[in-house]
């Protein structure tokens, strides 16, 4: 449901007005109207800089404190917006060495793995002789092009074999032309004792600077959390300040915001104790009025769904309770094994006993998602793979699971149920929206799908109908296309009227077959990772043939666990992906949803 708001508009003396945005600040109900871009205002756009900034630090400090167990956070502490900014910047420093010397780690462990295969040597022997008049030459090529001549005309002495490549070097007297068709490759600085020893002190550094930024994450996270606190209620009152316009030569300030409705009588009455001046203004077309969701525990967990798409705008209805037992069945129809929705319901409530509040309503949501695969794969029996028609023990009530042919026809029948429900709710908002007379036409097609599919859809699915019944349903449906044909545009010609419903049936036709059918891959789904899990359960068994008791069960739980973990995996993607598009593309497309509101963001304290 979404909440209803007033609009308000408040005046005040330019003197007072720091003292009454504390005032609305401490009621915190109040919705800012944004008249102005903030795109368009520097002080704004380096405050958002400034709290992304800080929110970066603050979640690589949660993160690293996620890493130690048993951490001990410190209090926040009191900083300025310099200060607690300077101590961002620390951390930045930190990490930007932290880089580095990642750097520098990654390159001696490329010159140690190059240098393992020459082999330790001294550079100061290579220098000795150097002064006495020999060059020392590196040499690689492949193994095939080596020429053992060299060894003779070059004085070639061969170092190792590797990888079908061979390292050579070559004692020449200084000045001596070497005509050699190998690679001259570039050595490291360092012998290899050297470089371990550097490794050894760079590694040394690696951790001391880890254990700082551990104890950066402990002791400065409630306090870069406060930070934040702050730049964002300056961002508030700094957004606050540039949405109030000012009249009368900068002394009347005037801001306009909305309120829920029923926080508006006790906003009214704290404001006319100090005697601010407000005004009740009425809702104008265009406005965009903050959007706040209220619904009951079970819808609510579906609101981040609503979220990732779009709010509704204020004049449309919540779709989230209308598409919440929808996504719940497509899940469990696209899931379709009722020991995977077991062992999830199990998972989910035993990691709410241990991750962090705010993610348990996540973990409950998946928790009714199992229930739903639970459900259908015990209708279906299938349960981790299993059949369980074919099980000796459900011989007595194998006619009672569903089959797939029946699934098929349920996924179709169901998709058509949400389709139907769709153009009703399109039907509502239009009546809400322009007034009844416009509704009659959605209506009206509403009862004309309904009817058809009522009259030739149930003898399709072996519930034949008496003759007198079905004489009615398609009366109605007549009824309604003449109602759709002649009075689908109120207050336009009649010949234009019909015009129109011609073009909408054909729209209509083409896109309920099309949309129907798009429910079939709710069945399509379900049953492949149902037959997935079957064909993991018989390598299983195929791959351990012939092995004695013990290794057997051992091999078998193995590939069990790693092949149901994959396709439990692989099932809950696509049992989220896919009912996910049905409600974003089939059910918005039909019930008309428009989106684009704006979340309600009261002016208060963070």
């Amino acid at each position: 449901m979404i909440v209803k708001m007033s609009k308000y508009a408040f005046m005040v003396y330019h003197r007072e007005y720091d003292a009454f945005l504390t005032t609305l600040r401490e009621l915190g109900v109040v919705h800012v109207k944004e008249t102005n871009s903030i795109l368009d205002n520097a002080e704004l756009q380096a405050l958002l800089a400034e709290r992304k900034q800080v929110d970066t630090a603050i979640r690589y400090c949660k993160s690293l404190n996620s890493q130690t167990k048993g951490v001990a956070l410190a209090p926040a502490r009191e900083l300025t917006k310099a200060e607690g900014l300077k101590l961002v910047g620390k951390l930045e420093e930190m990490q930007e060495k932290q880089v580095q010397l990642q750097a520098a780690k990654a390159s001696l462990e490329k010159d140690i793995a190059y240098m393992d295969i020459w082999g330790e040597f001294s550079y100061a022997n290579i220098r000795w002789l150097k002064k006495a008049g020999f060059d020392v030459t590196f040499f690689s090529c492949p193994t095939s092009k080596y020429e053992p001549k060299w060894g003779e005309e070059y004085n070639a002495f061969l170092v190792n074999n590797f990888q079908s490549v061979t390292y050579f070097v070559t004692v020449t007297k200084t000045g001596t032309p070497i005509d050699i068709d190998a690679e001259r490759p570039k050595m490291p600085d360092r012998g290899l004792a050297k470089l371990h020893l550097a490794m050894e002190q760079l590694l040394d550094n690696i951790k001391a600077l880890n254990n700082q930024l551990k104890e950066y994450a402990a002791g400065q996270y409630n306090t870069l959390l406060e930070l934040e606190k702050n730049i964002q209620n300056e961002f508030n009152l700094s957004n606050t300040l540039v949405q109030t316009d000012r009249e009368a030569g900068d002394k009347l300030m005037i801001l306009e915001g909305f309120v829920p409705t029923e926080d508006a009588p006790a906003m009214e009455e704290s404001l006319g104790k100090d005697g601010y001046y407000f005004q009740p203004l009425e809702i104008e077309e265009g406005d965009k009025v903050p959007i706040k969701l209220r619904n009951n525990k079970f819808s609510k967990l579906y609101e981040p769904i609503t979220k990732m798409f779009s709010l509704p705008n204020y004049a449309e209805f919540d779709p989230t309770p209308l598409f919440a037992p929808f996504f719940m069945l497509f899940f469990g129809l696209c899931f379709g094994d009722g020991g995977y929705g077991l062992l999830v319901i199990l998972v989910c409530t035993f990691l709410k006993r241990k991750v962090n509040p705010d993610f348990k309503p996540y973990l409950t949501l998946f928790q009714y998602l199992g229930l739903a695969a639970l459900i259908v794969g015990s209708c279906t029996g299938s349960f981790f793979g299993i059949s369980l028609v074919d099980v000796p023990a459900f011989s007595k009530v194998k006619d009672y699971f569903v089959s797939s042919d029946n699934l098929m026809t349920f996924s179709i029948v169901i998709g058509l149920v949400q389709i139907i429900f769709g153009k009703t709710v399109a039907a509502f908002k239009m009546k809400a929206q322009k007034g009844i007379k416009h509704s009659i036409a959605p209506f009206a097609w509403v009862f004309v799908i309904t009817s058809l599919a009522l009259a030739f859809g149930l003898p399709m699915l072996n519930l034949q109908l008496p003759e007198i019944v079905k004489t009615v349903f398609i009366g109605i449906a007549i009824a309604g296309l003449v109602v759709a044909y002649l009075y689908n545009s109120p207050g336009k010609n009649i010949f234009l009227n019909f015009g129109t419903g011609l073009w909408n049936t054909y729209n209509m036709a083409s896109g309920l077959l099309g949309d129907t059918l798009s429910y079939i891959r709710l069945f399509a789904i379900g049953l492949t990772g149902a037959i997935l899990g079957g064909v993991f359960n018989q390598l299983a068994v195929d791959m351990t043939e012939g092995m004695n008791i013990v290794l057997r069960a051992v091999c078998m739980l193995l590939i069990l666990l790693i092949g149901h973990s994959i396709n439990i995996g692989l099932c809950t993607i696509s049992s989220l992906v896919h009912p996910l598009r049905l409600i974003f593309v089939e059910y918005y497309k039909n019930a008309e949803f428009e989106g684009g509101g704006k979340e309600y963001t009261p002016f208060k304290k963070a």
